[in-house]
């Protein structure tokens, strides 16, 4: 006999019970675990997307990095945002640019500097990832009205705002 696969919210239930059975809040485990089981998920939904793409997920963030900062970043803001050593990236940066996705020209203000942009291909793989992949966030969010939305993002944002206060 074949056993079933257990539900999403069973996986939830049980993971929240072996926490508070270890000594952990209840209320504080439904939170992290439902946050931790999301996130999980929607990266396993986005590399199948970026596979989809023939992107790696190291050249995604950098060109999420390039998109996100609307303005040319130095390879090594590039390493510190996606958190790689600059030999790394500079490995991804010659992937992206043999493929048309970035380009690198000297900083202007600075010859000894190089400076990295998104070219017009490369924020147009970045806009296609970002339409395509909300058809499934919003699906997933369907359920929610639109105050429920707003109401959910402000309470994560003030999560992840304490979690600065946390590092400091």
């Amino acid at each position: 006999m074949t056993r079933r696969k257990p539900s999403a919210a069973e996986q939830h239930r049980r993971a929240v019970a072996a926490y508070v059975a270890a000594g952990g809040d209840e209320s504080v485990q439904r939170v992290i675990t439902a946050v931790q089981s999301l996130s999980k998920k929607l990266d396993q939904w986005y590399a199948r997307q970026l596979a989809d793409l023939d992107v790696a997920a190291g050249e995604w963030a950098v060109v999420a990095a390039l998109a996100k900062a609307g303005t040319a970043l130095t390879p090594s803001q590039l390493a510190d945002l996606t958190n790689v050593a600059p030999s790394s990236m500079t490995h991804r940066l010659d992937k992206l640019a043999e493929r048309g996705l970035i380009e690198r020209a000297a900083d202007p203000g600075n010859r000894t500097r190089i400076l990295v942009r998104l070219t017009d291909d490369g924020w147009e793989l970045f806009s296609l990832a970002i339409r395509s992949s909300d058809v499934v966030e919003s699906d997933v969010l369907q359920d929610l009205g639109e105050a429920e939305r707003g109401e959910l993002a402000r309470l994560l944002e003030v999560v992840i705002a304490r979690l600065d206060d946390v590092d400091a």
